[in-house]
């Protein structure tokens, strides 16, 4: 509903916000009022020095009778005249090399569109990570500024990290929906705390509470796409069940699609913000199959030849300056494709066949989105930004790729090729969950060293931009080079709709806006200027860079970040390169060595930039920080009690069974007829654990991951009536992914007792839920049961007691790194 002043005369109130002071980030236009102050249809803009605006007194005039009385309706609030409709559009998991737009061999008409009627940008930066980027995005701030240090899974108690953006830095959505806009958000959120996904909030930290009128999408780093875990609002749905073609892809595109028509059926005049984020080209890469169907073939000839392939179409199109080097292949850590034996070959081309897919499929949704604001006669003045990319392209398939992208989360680096291969049909598909090798992903970011992850080179940074605005932008195909970053995104939007950036928020005073707005790119004659960002930091899990006017300072990163969890050398001992971008776009020519004066000054710079926007204290910790405890509503409790049927709680809030014992104890009804049903579980198809009945018989099951199944069941079905069904695990720890042994008992008696040789080491199945007496998603034994396999009898009570964790001691790390250093 459109926010509204009930307000006082126009003259007392023109001179109260013409006196108000704000952190302005273009010159903005006095108030414009349209209509009579005080009648239904007036409207007005506001200053914006402060959300929500001031309510003035009421402007008519009030007396004993209705007759003898004036009516005043506060105006509503609406954008300055000319104010554009916003769509921003941001993918997942693409480098600069991915999109045919900007020299790739995927086609992406979509972007290609965006290009063609506005502009490209050659020199755009993300942060290197996901949630980390977004946050930046929709603030205007640096990460670490909005406590987005790291993603959320991994997120520590200080301010630059614990993954909170705090009152104190208003979302883009929040701004423009205080001036009169419509906000909505689609896709993909990973800005909300991961120990704050429940019905129990707060939702403050929710796009809800971050000022969309409208969410519609998933929550966390990745969702299985045929079952995702989506949510409407603050709710959790299920619009798959039932549906046989499902994707969220193309499901979230119907889904904006609708919303924009129905907004423009019941407020024409309403202006729009739409923030569009779909999960492509994230893992699980699950294109629906036509798609993959269409580069059947187009990736034999492997990523090396890929490579230069990419690398000589960038220079074609002008999207990298012709004296460019193409960066060299990291020998020592990538296979050449000549390398590869036969099934190498045939398993990795399908990969980047599924991946190709994938992305192509997901900008043709995108194409449909940005088809409707041209359907509903909008196109021209509707600014649209299209991100090709969070983030460089992931390296987290490993070497070889997985079919189970969770296996690599937990460290299990070797997915044999020939076990591989029993999913070559299936990649891509609802049974698979796959990622690709990290040798495609080093190639997708041509023509840059290293990938997603790594903020140190511009493989993991470097974004193909796209902006058209056709009422604004003349330069049709323009292409600009200016230096600019993510936060740059809000001030951009903020200038192009003359609106300020509120200095206080809900009576909370704002960080300033970190960002440069690029609109002064926008003009044919500024084509060449020189960029307005003089200066960026870049920082990830310790890996640093530093631009400053042309040069350019990084770290080296000690090792690949697809070698996950392993032990990393203190930060002091990192290496430091040094490059003058002006002559060496791709970051090919060391200066280091050469001049040590100017590479200590940029290190000095990275210090201060560090020390004012809350990177430090630097951590190059990786997985292993999903292990450590968060605040959360189950933060410190050993002992979990539920009764009934209660689905949907996330993993952040429901028991953690990794690297301890425990003890779950189920108190039962079993119906006439014997009992079936699920109990408990957490997890699904690609990892988990159920306790459930079974034609009668009680079952634990346990889902190492799709690598191995542990399963312990009963001999005798269950009597009707009351029961008490527990099993007992005892952890071999210390450490983590340890085996164990388990005892099922029913009512005091043992009857089934066996081994498990392993376990999921740091990261659960993060888009399944904990549920009792049901199974929402997919299930952890497909053989024994099909969702949602509700429990027939029923649930007195379910008892989980955990043991203390038994994950390594940091010590005990310390020693392991040392050891390990040692050997090497």
């Amino acid at each position: 509903m459109d926010r509204v002043f009930k307000g006082f005369g126009a003259i007392a109130l023109l001179a109260t916000w013409l006196l108000a002071g704000a952190f302005a980030v273009a010159p903005v236009l006095a108030q414009q009022v349209t209509g009579q102050l005080g009648s239904p249809s007036a409207t007005t803009t506001i200053p914006g020095n402060q959300i929500p605006a001031p309510e003035p007194k009421f402007g008519g005039v009030i007396k004993g009778l209705a007759t003898e009385s004036k009516p005043w309706w506060p105006p509503t609030i609406v954008p300055p005249k000319g104010a554009p409709n916003v769509l921003l559009i941001m993918t997942d998991d693409q480098g600069y090399g991915v999109s045919g737009t900007f020299g790739g061999v995927i086609p992406t008409p979509a972007l290609d569109r965006i290009a063609k009627a506005g502009l490209r940008y050659t020199q755009f930066n993300s942060t290197a990570l996901c949630s980390p980027t977004r946050a930046a995005l929709i603030t205007g701030r640096n990460h670490h500024s909005v406590g987005n240090g790291v993603i959320s899974e991994l997120s520590t108690g200080f301010p630059g990290y614990d993954s909170i953006i705090g009152s104190d830095n208003a979302t883009i959505g929040r701004i423009l929906k205080d001036n009169g806009y419509a906000t909505s958000w689609f896709g993909k959120n990973h800005n909300t705390p991961a120990y704050q996904y429940t019905v129990a909030g707060p939702f403050d930290q929710w796009p809800s509470g971050m000022g969309f009128d409208y969410f519609y999408g998933f929550m966390g780093g990745e969702t299985d796409q045929w079952t995702p875990y989506l949510f409407q609002n603050n709710k959790q749905i299920f619009p798959w069940v039932g549906k046989k073609d499902y994707n969220l892809i193309t499901d979230m595109a119907d889904e904006a699609i609708s919303y924009m028509k129905e907004l423009n059926a019941a407020a024409p005049e309403k202006p729009f913000f739409v923030y569009y984020v779909p999960g492509g080209s994230h893992s699980p890469h699950q294109p629906k199959k036509e798609w993959s169907d269409k580069f059947k073939g187009k990736f034999d000839m492997g990523w090396n030849a890929m490579r230069e392939e990419i690398f000589a179409n960038q220079k074609k199109l002008g999207v990298i300056p012709a004296n460019a080097k193409l960066t060299e292949w990291p020998d020592k850590d990538l296979p050449r494709w000549e390398t590869l034996s036969a099934d190498q070959k045939k398993l990795f081309a399908r990969q980047a066949e599924v991946y190709a897919g994938y992305t192509a499929y997901t900008d043709n949704e995108i194409g449909r989105v940005i088809q409707q604001v041209e359907d509903m006669g909008k196109l021209d003045n509707t600014l649209i930004i299209y991100i090709d990319g969070d983030n460089g392209t992931s390296p987290e398939g490993t070497l070889s790729g997985t079919p189970n992208q969770y296996t690599s989360y937990n460290g299990i680096l070797e997915f044999p090729i020939a076990e591989q291969l029993k999913f070559y049909d299936a990649w891509g598909s609802a049974d698979s969950y796959p990622h690709m090798a990290v040798a495609w992903s080093w190639a997708f970011d041509t023509p840059f060293k290293w990938t997603k992850q790594i903020a140190s080179h511009f493989g993991g940074t470097r974004q193909g931009l796209a902006i058209s605005w056709p009422a604004r932008i003349k330069d049709a195909g323009g292409v600009r080079h200016q230096f600019h970053h993510i936060i740059d995104i809000v001030p951009t939007i903020l200038e192009v709709a003359g609106i300020k950036a509120p200095g206080i928020v809900d009576g909370i005073k704002q960080k300033p806006i970190e960002g440069i707005s690029m609109a002064y790119t926008f003009d044919k004659a500024n084509e060449k200027v020189a960029s307005k960002r003089k200066t960026q930091y870049f920082e990830m899990i310790a890996n640093r860079g530093i631009y400053h006017d042309g040069w350019y300072a990084n770290t080296t990163p000690p090792h690949g970040p697809w070698i996950l969890n392993a032990p990393l050398p203190p930060i002091a001992d990192y290496k430091w390169e040094l490059y003058n971008l002006n002559e060496d776009y791709s970051q090919a020519n060391d200066l280091a060595a050469k001049m040590p004066g100017k590479l200590k000054e940029m290190q000095a710079l990275f210090l201060q930039e560090a020390a004012k926007y809350q990177v430090l204290p630097l951590n190059n910790d990786t997985f292993a920080r999903a292990l450590a405890p968060r605040p959360s509503a189950t933060a410190g409790k050993t002992e979990f009690i539920y009764k009934g049927v209660n689905p949907g709680i996330n993993s952040s809030n429901a028991p953690n069974i990794l690297a301890r014992s425990y003890s779950m104890a189920a108190e039962v009804d079993v119906p006439q007829g014997g009992g079936d049903g699920m109990i408990a579980t957490m997890g699904g198809r690609w990892g988990g654990w159920g306790m459930y009945i079974l034609k009668g018989k009680p079952v634990f099951h346990y889902n190492m991951l799709i690598l191995a199944q542990y399963h312990w069941e009963g001999t005798d079905a269950l009597t009707p009536g009351k029961h008490t069904i527990v099993f007992d695990y005892t952890y071999d720890g210390p450490g983590i992914a340890k085996g164990g042994s388990g005892e099922l008992k029913v009512d005091g008696k043992v009857v089934a007792t066996g081994k498990q040789a392993n376990s999921i080491a740091f990261l659960q199945v993060a888009d399944e839920t904990f549920d009792v007496g049901i199974d929402t998603r997919t299930g952890v034994n497909d053989k024994d049961y099909q969702v949602p396999f509700a429990f027939n009898g029923k649930i007195d009570k379910l008892t989980v007691k955990l043991g203390p964790p038994l994950m390594l001691s940091p010590e005990q790390q310390k020693a392991a790194a040392a050891a390990v250093r040692a050997k090497d």
